[in-house]
């Protein structure tokens, strides 16, 4: 390969500064993304969305953006806002019956904002840029013992509609609360679908759960739960099992996100069926803007655990442009891919920097990798192959079935990709 290093378009500093392939809203704040779904030839994305300023507040909005690939995206018009008796129009998810497209969400109520009450809006169009909101539906139960309550995720388990309500238990338990419909209108109360002691670890499961998608991967139900506590945003959590009874059986729990940057976990099905996530990045910003979202993960099966990988759709990107890495290091500008197989407990490091300064290091052990991106170093499980994706001020890590994320020092001059141990290949992207 000759002329421009791999992923050169000549972009400006400005432009570097934003990723091309992970969306980001064109201002503002943004964090979960929200009923992602393909509807007539396109994808159609929401997400949390604080218009005019770069911090959360109470006063979230819907945004919307549609996209061919679920890599390129158009932003649209806030299609949910505040008011009409919601202090905040919060995280949920879309559902569609035959003719039948409703989303549900979290009302917020900013003298309560840890207790949310669900809400439902239709769309007025058939491209989905206006809604109407209706009425709000299924109320918490009279005494219930819940300290917080939020992210309605709807879905059909083969018998009804089943609601899931992330909610944290006074007895300190992370929790899905379930509810029933046969018509999506009337919701019934049904109890606690799963739930986890905060104290349990291998994994920490949070004392509340945030985002609970229930999701049918490959003849398999597995329940993905963003783990929140002390205060803050954990990780992402997941465990395979069985609906006995009206509840969630779990067979092991497991942790399939690391890095401080990725969560919020939003299940969607791609155009040929396919189970997938779309996840918030934490602190990734640029100026006027705050907040992105991961390239999509395609979900998968392997013995007792989910597994995560980039969603296929991320081959359309590649320009045809790649290179092997060789002891120099390999230049390159813009988005690009690199590929690191590793010999079995083979060690390894594979780094980009630009300049003189460091942006990316990983290192593999035998068992796992240490990954240190200019912020809070994390471990990670490794497996034969690490795929990395470097796009602009993110960073994202694929090894043995799960994923970690970061942001990293963008700028539009040449970063330098290296790996001492195993072979390295570096694909550019647009």
């Amino acid at each position: 390969m000759s002329g421009r290093a791999p992923g050169d378009t000549g972009a400006s500093t400005a432009g570097a500064m934003r990723p091309r392939l992970h969306f980001a809203a064109r201002s503002g704040w943004i964090n979960d993304p929200l009923g992602l779904t393909h509807h007539d030839g396109r994808y159609h994305l929401f997400f949390q969305h604080v218009p005019g300023t770069t911090s959360w507040a109470t006063e979230q909005h819907w945004g919307h953006a549609t996209s061919t690939d679920l890599l390129h995206w158009d932003e649209g018009p806030v299609v949910l806002s505040p008011g009409d008796g919601d202090d905040g129009v919060w995280s949920g998810s879309l559902v569609r019956d035959k003719d039948r497209t409703v989303i549900f969400y979290t009302s917020a109520d900013a003298a309560a904002p840890q207790l949310g009450r669900v809400r439902l809006a239709r769309p007025a169009d058939d491209a989905w840029r206006t809604w109407t909101k209706g009425p709000f539906v299924a109320p918490l139960p009279d005494g219930a013992a819940v300290t917080a309550v939020r992210d309605p995720y709807v879905t059909h388990d083969g018998d009804s509609w089943l609601m899931l309500l992330g909610a944290g238990l006074a007895d300190g338990s992370g929790a899905a609360l379930a509810y029933r419909s046969h018509d999506l209108e009337r919701w019934a109360y049904d109890g606690v679908l799963a739930s986890r002691p905060a104290s349990a670890t291998d994994p920490w499961t949070g004392e509340i759960w945030e985002c609970p998608q229930l999701v049918r991967v490959d003849g398999r139900w597995a329940l993905v739960v963003a783990a929140w506590g002390g205060g803050h945003p954990g990780f992402g959590v997941a465990a395979l099992g069985d609906l006995r009874g009206g509840r969630f059986v779990a067979e092991r729990w497991h942790r399939y996100t690391y890095g401080a940057s990725l969560y919020a976990g939003s299940a969607f099905r791609d155009a040929d069926g396919a189970p997938g996530l779309a996840h918030w990045l934490r602190e990734v910003r640029g100026p006027g803007w705050a907040g992105a979202h991961a390239v999509p993960y395609r979900l998968g099966v392997r013995g007792d655990r989910l597994r995560v990988e980039p969603h296929p759709t991320l081959a359309s990107a590649r320009t045809g442009a790649t290179e092997e890495v060789t002891g120099a290091g390999v230049p390159v500008v813009g988005p690009c891919e690199v590929e690191w197989a590793l010999p079995v407990r083979a060690p390894g490091t594979l780094t980009l920097a630009r300049g003189d300064e460091p942006v990316l290091r990983i290192d593999a052990d035998a068992a796992e990798l240490a990954v240190d991106a200019g912020g809070e170093p994390w471990r990670m499980p490794r497996g034969d192959v690490v795929r990395v994706l470097v796009d602009g001020p993110v960073v994202e890590v694929f090894a043995d079935g799960v994923a970690g994320a970061a942001p990293v020092r963008a700028g539009a001059g040449p970063a330098l990709v290296a790996a001492r141990g195993g072979e390295a290949l570096v694909r550019a992207l647009a």
